[in-house]
C-alpha cells in the first residue's frame, strides 16, 4: 500500500451545476481519500465562467493533498490513482485500462453540443425536451461507447462491477439524460440507473437539492 497522507481538501463550485465538481468528488471518493469538500462562493468569476462554458481550461475543481494542489478532472484522476492504487481506479486488464484512459479523455474534450444544450441541473425536469441534430450524435457516440463497454466487459458499470474512472466521467451525462428525458436503449437505460442509484451520486443529488443558489442561464427552458 502506498504510504500517503489520509485528508485532502476538494475545492468544487456548484454542486446542482457542475459537471466538472462532481466528477472530482466522485474520484476523491473512488479513491477512498477523506477530504473536506470546500464550495467556492457563487458569484465566483472562476466558477462562473467554467460553468457557462466560457473558458478553455477547468481549474475548479482542485485538489488539496500532500501539500500539492490538483486540478483538471483527469490530473485528478491520475494523481489518485498513482497515489491510491488499492482503489483499483483503473481496471487491472491492460486492454480495459487503455479504453478507461481513451473514453475517459474523449468525454473530458468533446460533447461540446450535448454541454451547450443540455447543462447539467440535478434540480430540474425537463420531459420531452428537444433533442437537436447536433446534440443527437454527442448522445450517440456516448450511447455507442456504453455499449461496447458492456459488451466487453459485462456490466453493469462500464468496466464490470467495479466502478471506474470512466464511470466518474460519464456520471454527469447520466444526470442530463435524466433531467431531459433523454430516450435510451434497455443497455444504456440500465447503466444510467445504475450510476444514479450509487450511494455516492444519491449523495451528491441530496446536497444539490438544497444549494439556494441559481443561475438563470443554465435554466434552460422550453418553447414548442
Amino acid at each position: 500500500m502506498a504510504n500517503h497522507p489520509d485528508h485532502a481538501t476538494l475545492v468544487i463550485s456548484s454542486r446542482n451545476y457542475s459537471s466538472w465538481s462532481l466528477r472530482g468528488w466522485l474520484l476523491v471518493r473512488l479513491a477512498g481519500l477523506p477530504c473536506e469538500v470546500r464550495p467556492v462562493a457563487a458569484d465566483d468569476p472562476r466558477a462562473r465562467a467554467e460553468l457557462l462554458l466560457q473558458t478553455a481550461s477547468i481549474r475548479i475543481p482542485y485538489l488539496e493533498h500532500d501539500g500539492l494542489k490538483v486540478w483538471d478532472v483527469l490530473a485528478i484522476a491520475e494523481y489518485l490513482h498513482e497515489m491510491f492504487p488499492e482503489a483499483h481506479m483503473m481496471p487491472a486488464d491492460r486492454a480495459a485500462r487503455a479504453t478507461c484512459r481513451s473514453i475517459s479523455g474523449e468525454m473530458h474534450a468533446g460533447f461540446n453540443a450535448l454541454r451547450a444544450s443540455l447543462p447539467v441541473n440535478l434540480r430540474a425536469s425537463r420531459p420531452n425536451f428537444p433533442i437537436w441534430s447536433g446534440v443527437r450524435a454527442d448522445i450517440d457516440r456516448i450511447t455507442d461507447i456504453w455499449r461496447d463497454c458492456i459488451a466487453s466487459w459485462g456490466g453493469p458499470y462500464l468496466f464490470g462491477g467495479h466502478l471506474s474512472v470512466a464511470d466518474a466521467m460519464f456520471a454527469p451525462v447520466c444526470t442530463r439524460f435524466e433531467t431531459y428525458d433523454v430516450a435510451l436503449d434497455p443497455v444504456c437505460d440500465a447503466y444510467k440507473h445504475a450510476i444514479l442509484a450509487t450511494a455516492d451520486m444519491r449523495a451528491w443529488k441530496k446536497e444539490a437539492l438544497l444549494e439556494p443558489d441559481e443561475v438563470s442561464e443554465l435554466e434552460v427552458e422550453v418553447e414548442f
